[in-house]
């Protein structure tokens, strides 16, 4: 936590996203709910899922073109006061699923052009020895709150409702905003020539492919996601049908990865040793798909509850090793691509196993989607270890 009290360029980036991140957990918990009472179906909830993941994978290229030409930190106030926009729309209108479904995915895309910017200029903003720290700082303060925004639901819903959660959402976008302001100008990398966006977009998919580490990275990654991310989908019905709970036991599943993130990110945070990447990251695929095939094959509730918490661990290892990864291995200038593209393939593996995870779901029970997940997961790491090639050194950011 020292990062934090010495660096203020980190804290003000830290806060906006720990308040916006903790209304985006409440809305996408209330919306999960309301899908799946309406519907009832996988297939529904994945349509749902689809619209958040999938959809923004259209523009994630050029939203890291834009991070690496344009200042980052007016690209994170605009796309911040835009996703306020699109929230307040919801909860004015209270559209049904077939309008819902084209703001979420306006949502997302101004979310995926966010988070390029962001992790581009978090190098310019500690040492590249708080890395690591950083990351999970960030890790602790964002995907960390995974676990309160599901419990928050769990109290707040039966009393706000859906619209009441979703406009906590919206309102959590206008208390982010003071601290993006408060970032220094965080300009575009520096570089030789400035060619069209165009082919800063053409030169990011260029560079993911032929940079061997890079494009072994990105696509193991997708692969992993592609595999696991049916958990999603089929956690909601798993706990209503073949555990016999609720809403109630629903929310606790969805809020034990986020416990498991939590605790993960803030014991990386507080580690004094330094973190292997590439060993994190393998490491956290290993504990993800394992949890992930646990929690199907268990009948206990409480158990069930553990290996999503077990699940949220090896997460958070994954989302501080990738993220120091690219951090050092790839020059400024295409640090914002190579996210925005990594995002890109994540989002159409995610979306992929939405849209054939809701179908599978019902087709066969959520226990055996999650059972087979989870297996798949494990077989696609270990092939990934066998191709990942030693990370390269890279040229660190100066010490600030």
């Amino acid at each position: 936590m020292t990062l934090l009290r010495q660096n203020a360029a980190f804290r003000n980036l830290w806060l906006a996203r720990l308040v916006s991140f903790l209304g985006d957990s409440l809305g996408l918990m209330a919306l999960i709910l309301y899908v799946a009472d309406r519907a009832g179906t996988g297939a529904a909830v994945g349509m749902l899922l689809l619209a958040g993941d999938f959809a923004p994978t259209l523009v994630g290229p050029v939203a890291g073109a834009l991070a690496d030409r344009l200042h980052r930190r007016r690209v994170m106030i605009a796309c911040d006061v835009l996703q306020g926009f699109v929230v307040a729309a919801i909860v004015a209108f209270q559209p049904p699923l077939v309008a819902l479904l084209p703001l979420v995915a306006v949502r997302a895309a101004l979310s995926t052009t966010f988070q390029p910017a962001a992790r581009s200029a978090l190098p310019d903003l500690v040492n590249d020895a708080d890395l690591d720290r950083a990351n999970a700082l960030l890790g602790f303060g964002t995907w960390g709150l995974d676990a309160a925004g599901p419990l928050l639901a769990l109290v707040l819903v039966p009393l706000l409702g859906v619209r009441g959660i979703l406009a906590v959402d919206a309102a959590s976008f206008v208390f982010a905003l003071p601290f993006l302001l408060g970032l220094p100008p965080l300009g575009p990398a520096a570089r030789d020539v400035t060619p069209s966006l165009r082919a800063d977009v053409r030169d990011g998919i260029r560079y993911v492919w032929t940079h061997r580490f890079v494009r072994v990275l990105v696509l193991g990654f997708a692969a992993v996601v592609l595999v696991g991310a049916v958990d999603d989908v089929a956690l909601v019905l798993f706990a209503k049908g073949a555990l016999g709970g609720g809403d109630a036991l629903a929310s606790l599943l969805y809020a034990g990865s986020g416990i498991g993130l939590l605790a993960g990110f803030l014991l990386l945070a507080r580690s004094r040793r330094g973190l292997s990447a590439p060993v994190a990251l393998l490491a956290g695929f290993v504990v993800t798909n394992a949890a992930t095939s646990l929690t199907g094959a268990t009948r206990i509730a409480f158990v069930a509850v553990l290996m999503q918490v077990g699940r949220g661990l090896g997460i958070a290892l994954v989302e501080v090793g990738h993220n120091v990864l690219v951090a050092r291995a790839v020059p400024a200038h295409l640090r914002g691509r190579v996210f925005a593209n990594l995002y890109a393939a994540l989002g159409v593996a995610a979306g992929i196993a939405y849209l054939v995870g809701g179908r599978l779901v019902d087709a066969t029970t959520p226990r055996a989607a999650l059972v087979v997940s989870g297996l798949l997961g494990l077989g696609v790491v270990a092939v990934m270890a066998t191709r990942l090639p030693p990370a390269p050194p890279g040229t660190p950011p100066a010490p600030r």
